[in-house]
């Protein structure tokens, strides 16, 4: 679960990504200015007094590390498109969201436009510069928990229509089954899930798995 966004910096446990390092440098100044973007990134999450558990290169074996660490956080180093690694980051995320902030000079917008659809919460173009940092993850963590929010609240509301229909279901076959009216069968379902520790969704749907079982 996402940690608050008024939690202190320190407990942030952050994984940082650098796809620039998969590929050797094409030339001496990009191998320079490779290494800078890394320096600056990593001092500007030391001096915001964020955790950095690990500094990763975006290669076959980047999943199964983030699974091992368990970070709160992802942080994404890339000179331009980065989409491999976030195509693997998004697949992991749908077992263990969590934010994922994006440094980049790509400023492409379909490349944007496809990040943020993919479940990046920060897309930060040129923006790499130390006292940028803090708030940039603060806002990431922020609309990171809103963006869980709605998709739990929109989780629960898919989940309370489906009981609704089993139990629709359920009274149904309970009234042609024993001539039930439809508040008998309804009080009949909701004693039954009140001693058995259930809601009567849950019940409903084990009587139409057994209904179906028996045919």
């Amino acid at each position: 679960m996402a940690k608050s966004v008024a939690m202190h910096a320190e407990s942030l446990r952050i994984v940082v990504v650098n796809t620039a390092g998969v590929l050797p440098p094409e030339d001496p100044e990009t191998d320079a200015a490779q290494k800078n973007r890394s320096a600056t990134l990593r001092i500007g999450l030391l001096q915001a007094g964020y955790d950095i558990i690990a500094s990763l290169p975006g290669d076959m074996f980047l999943i199964d590390r983030i699974r091992q660490l368990e970070p709160d956080m992802i942080i994404i180093d890339a000179e331009s498109d980065a989409r491999d690694v976030l195509e693997h980051l998004v697949i992991m995320s749908q077992q263990a969201p969590r934010p994922i902030v994006l440094f980049t000079d790509d400023d492409e917008p379909s490349h944007m436009r496809k990040a943020m659809e993919a479940g990046v919460s920060a897309y930060v173009v040129a923006g790499l510069q130390s006292e940028r940092i803090k708030p940039v993850l603060e806002v990431a963590m922020a609309r990171f928990q809103v963006d869980q929010q709605v998709r739990q609240e929109l989780a629960d509301t898919r989940s309370r229509l489906a009981e609704r229909k089993y139990i629709e279901k359920a009274k149904g076959f309970l009234m042609q089954r024993f001539s039930f009216s439809e508040e008998e069968a309804y009080q009949r379902l909701r004693k039954q899930a009140m001693e058995k520790n259930l809601r009567i969704g849950e019940l409903a749907q084990r009587i139409l798995d057994a209904a179906d079982l028996i045919g």
